[in-house]
C-alpha cells in the first residue's frame, strides 16, 4: 500500500487529545500493536493547519514516542509523518479513509514567520 510522506515544517501542528492507547478490539479492549516491533501503539487528536486551512486528524504513534509535557492546545511536532490510504468492507459496506501515523511526538513551536 502507498506510503505518503508529509512536509508538516511549515504547518502549525496544535495537540487537541491528550495521548491514550489505541484499541484495536473494542469488545475485549485489546490494545493494537505494531506488526514489526510488538510495541503498543497510542493515538493522539491534532489540528494541522497550513497554508490558512485546518484538519483534525488523529495520529498513530508509538508509546515509547510519546514524551512528557506534552498539553493540550499546545504546538507539537510529528517527526515521520506520514499517510495511507485505507479501505475495507465492514458489514457490506465500503470504506476508506486516510490513516496518520509519526515516530513521535514532541512539545512543539509556533512557526516562524518568512520575510517575504
Amino acid at each position: 500500500m502507498r506510503v505518503i510522506r508529509i512536509d508538516a515544517s511549515s504547518a502549525t501542528i496544535l495537540l487537541t487529545e491528550a495521548p491514550s492507547p489505541k484499541v484495536r478490539d473494542r469488545q475485549t479492549g485489546e490494545i493494537a500493536k505494531d506488526t514489526v516491533s510488538g510495541e503498543a501503539l497510542m493515538t493522539v487528536g491534532v489540528v494541522f493547519i497550513d497554508e490558512g486551512e485546518s484538519s483534525l486528524v488523529q495520529v498513530t504513534i508509538p508509546e515509547s514516542g510519546v514524551t512528557d509535557g506534552l498539553s493540550v492546545g499546545a504546538p507539537v511536532s510529528l517527526p515521520g509523518l506520514i499517510a495511507r490510504p485505507w479501505e475495507s468492507v465492514f458489514n457490506g459496506q465500503q470504506r476508506h479513509g486516510i490513516a496518520y501515523r509519526a515516530t513521535a511526538i514532541t512539545s512543539g513551536a509556533f512557526p516562524v514567520a518568512q520575510a517575504g
